[in-house]
């Protein structure tokens, strides 16, 4: 007598189990079905390995612009860098989930609340103090900045101990952009300035600064990663294993150091003879 409801129960038990598997698969084949593109962004001001395209302001070319393309070929989907707004907004835009990807971040505790990170990096970068030409300052360690003014761009991160040391000791102003913190240094509004080398060295020769130099030792040095919003349609981990994979060959492949050579010559082509261009007052 029993023996139909066993029967009964059995094939409640398969639907169930069906059901329940399709549900759990579910979300997985919608994001990867749904990702049909990545959209990336990074610094805008981060030359040679970011900036502007001035035939199209709305996208970012570079060094760091030019791997994504050949990522884009490993893992066969296409990448596009779109300019979005300064380098806060961009953070914010990933936060958001309106941008997939972030080509060159620092890692930073609070920033692994919203991305993911590919491990390894694909690059070192060293951030050092900026200073005007004929200024007397010491500098040989973090605390020979203490009582000093410094500048630098809103939302950077020189590392987290560096970050943890400057909120609790330096008096730091952040500004929107690095032409704004150039012209607060120039101006002596500012004693000193933190920014990456190459970049600060690419922006000084476009504004034609010649009256500005570089510190020893570097404040930090620190790795840039691609990052992966937490929000981004193609955050499965059937893609991340792509990307990381492909990020590894590519890296094996050292294909960062030809494309910087490359980009430094295309930057240096783009701003000869440029004059210093006109900014906003500082703030």
């Amino acid at each position: 007598m029993n023996k139909p409801h066993a029967g009964l129960s059995v094939r409640c038990c398969k639907l169930f189990a069906s059901a329940l598997l399709t549900l759990i698969s579910l979300p997985q084949a919608l994001a990867q079905e749904a990702c049909t593109m990545l959209l990336a962004s990074g610094n805008p001001q981060y030359p040679p390995y970011l900036w502007r395209d001035p035939a199209d302001e709305n996208r970012l070319i570079g060094a760091n612009a030019d791997l994504m393309q050949m990522l884009a070929k490993e893992i066969g989907v296409p990448i596009e860098l779109r300019y979005v707004g300064p380098w806060g907004r961009v953070q914010e835009e990933a936060r958001a989930g309106h941008i997939d990807l972030i080509a060159g971040a620092f890692w930073t505790m609070p920033r692994t609340e919203y991305m993911d990170y590919f491990y390894p990096p694909f690059h070192d970068t060293r951030s050092v103090i900026w200073v005007r030409a004929n200024a007397k300052i010491n500098y040989s360690r973090w605390n020979d900045l203490i009582g000093l003014q410094g500048v630098t761009v809103i939302n950077n991160s020189f590392g987290e101990d560096f970050d943890r040391f400057a909120k609790q000791s330096l008096k730091m102003t952040q500004v929107a952009s690095l032409e704004q913190a150039i012209q607060m240094l120039k101006r002596s509004r500012a004693d000193y300035m933190i920014y990456e080398d190459s970049p600060g060295q690419a922006f000084l020769s476009k504004l034609s600064v010649g009256d500005v130099k570089m510190l020893s030792p570097a404040v930090a040095n620190e790795s840039l990663f691609l990052t992966l919003s937490h929000k981004s349609a193609c955050n499965s981990g059937e893609m991340r294993g792509r990307i990381t994979r492909a990020m590894i060959k590519l890296i094996s492949q050292k294909s960062l150091a030809a494309l910087l050579e490359s980009n430094i010559q295309l930057w240096r082509r783009q701003n000869e003879g440029a004059k210093p261009t006109s900014t906003s007052k500082p703030h």
